[in-house]
């Protein structure tokens, strides 16, 4: 008796599932973040119609009205950079790379992380070493960003430090993203197994979901597709680094 060899599906359906899995990951990041954005827009929308009355109850020359309108314009334009930041990043779907500046998305992601950060008592450093530019899908690196931000946050329930630092490193020829927390740390025997499809180390929060287990499989996964590598170290009480590096130029 003979048996068939294994039949593996077409390479496109590979590539559409893996597509599926990216985009799947990419709106349970977006759903993480949607009470803390949602929560951002009413204090500004507040300062825009209090400061729209007082513009209207204002006239002529009055200094009054200068301020006032300053204030929506700020508001407004803070508004449109979250909106703006928030939107690009749920609906990219270009797989198209573009020679990305770090610093600036990073700064992107954070307008859209800050807020849930200082909810939950993290104090935010940022360490910006040079200005590393990539040739990278901008809204993957968001992704990326954005997942290990989340995971770092997720560490330190009671609170604690997460440092961001964006660093060129000419001498190896990489971007380094550095992303430490001062957490709860992951234990060695769990340390070899984050990077597995499915593997989790979370418990359900408040709202009853834990981690599906494809946050990190899937971040390196985009790494890999961009000729990066990502390293994680922890020690358990005191916090995790997660430092990715990524090619400044094109490898063939």
């Amino acid at each position: 008796m003979t048996t068939s060899p294994d039949v593996l599906p077409p390479r496109n359906e590979t590539e559409q599932l893996r597509q599926q899995l990216l985009q799947a990951q990419r709106l349970s990041s977006v759903g993480e973040l949607a009470s803390s954005v949602a929560h951002e827009f009413n204090n500004i929308l507040t300062t825009v119609i209090n400061y729209a009355k007082i513009g209207l109850r204002a006239g002529g020359d009055d200094p009054t009205v200068k301020q006032a309108f300053e204030k929506i314009l700020k508001g407004g334009q803070r508004a449109a950079g979250i909106a703006s930041g928030m939107l690009g990043y749920a609906r990219s779907s270009t797989t198209q790379r573009t020679l990305v500046d770090l610093v600036a998305l990073t700064e992107e992601v954070l307008t859209l992380t800050e807020k849930d950060l200082a909810k939950h008592r993290i104090r935010l450093d940022k360490r910006f070493v040079g200005r590393p530019k990539v040739p990278a899908v901008a809204g993957q690196i968001e992704q990326i960003l954005i997942n290990l931000i989340i995971n770092a946050r997720q560490a330190m329930p009671d609170g604690g430090r997460l440092l961001i630092e964006v660093r060129e490193n000419r001498p190896g020829q990489t971007a380094d993203i550095r992303i430490a927390d001062t957490g709860t740390g992951i234990a060695p025997e769990k340390l070899r197994k984050i990077f597995d499809p499915f593997f989790t180390t979370k418990n359900p929060d408040e709202s009853g979901h834990g981690g599906t287990g494809l946050g990190l499989s899937v971040c390196r996964q985009i790494i890999e597709q961009h000729h990066g590598r990502i390293r994680v170290e922890s020690v358990v009480g005191k916090g995790s680094t997660f430092t990715v590096k990524l090619p400044l130029t094109v490898e063939e």
